[in-house]
């Protein structure tokens, strides 16, 4: 599904980002990436969708090159790929159904969108996304008048009525309360669970990364130094990743949901 061989990203400026990352990642799978901010987490990510270009290795997406891919072929990789962001990225003054819509723009003529004149087929695709996010009712509200956590669940639905392969995942709780950023990714975890879509989630607090993870992979620095099964993780794991003891801010807790 997702296979990295020696894949370096440096900035401007000389900024190393990954250095020399080999990662295999299988059909189905649920991983979640931890590292200290600027440990390359978001780069990886985005190496993968082609929005960074690595500066040398093979990145490849379901047998597809995206490491120096044209146009049409990032496109074609781009459109199997949902991307949930921790800001949400919404159009906030349009329905929620609309931006959900948004996830059918490489599947409809632009026109049709531009009109709003979407395909019955298309439509019912992103209500059955928001039917499987819980949020079906506030099809035809503004997504203004969202809380966090809906509106990050209308995130999810737009990824979904892509009908992904992939499902990236960059930061996608926190900007949520403890409750709300377990529900956000206990509808990640059935997602992937029920659809077998493979998803990679970046995840600041650890916990929450035990609670939901299959496998932890690790950054330091633009290094893959732990890649394993969550059930062999513990705090020596951790600050061995993070290179320092950890925190209460690595930490998301009151967990009494």
């Amino acid at each position: 599904m997702i296979e990295l061989k020696d894949v370096s990203v440096t900035y401007r400026g000389g900024v190393k980002a990954l250095r020399n990352v080999d990662l295999t990642i299988d059909d189905g799978e649920f991983v979640v990436v931890v590292g200290l901010s600027g440990a390359g987490k978001s780069t990886l990510l985005r190496v993968l969708n082609g929005l960074v270009p690595a500066t040398s290795g093979s990145a490849k997406v379901d047998g597809i090159e995206v490491v120096g891919a044209s146009g049409a072929r990032l496109r074609a990789v781009r459109s199997k790929i949902g991307m949930i962001f921790q800001t949400f990225n919404l159009a906030e003054r349009t329905t929620v159904l609309n931006n959900v819509l948004m996830g059918r723009l490489s599947n409809v003529p632009a026109w049709r969108s531009t009109l709003g004149l979407w395909p019955a087929a298309d439509r019912e695709i992103a209500l059955e996304a928001l039917e499987r996010v819980g949020i079906v009712e506030k099809a035809y509200v503004r997504a203004s008048n969202l809380s966090g956590g809906q509106q990050q669940r209308v995130g999810i639905a737009r990824a979904l009525a892509q009908k992904p392969t992939l499902m990236l995942a960059d930061e996608p709780v926190a900007a949520l309360d403890p409750v709300t950023s377990r529900q956000v990714m206990g509808d990640l975890a059935r997602i992937n669970s029920e659809l077998g879509i493979t998803t990679l989630i970046n995840l600041h607090y650890l916990d929450l990364a035990q609670e939901y993870g299959q496998r932890l992979i690790g950054l330091r620095a633009g290094e893959l130094v732990f890649d394993g099964d969550i059930a062999d993780v513990d705090d020596d794991t951790f600050r061995e990743i993070y290179g320092r003891s950890i925190t209460t801010g690595d930490i998301l807790a009151d967990n009494d949901t």
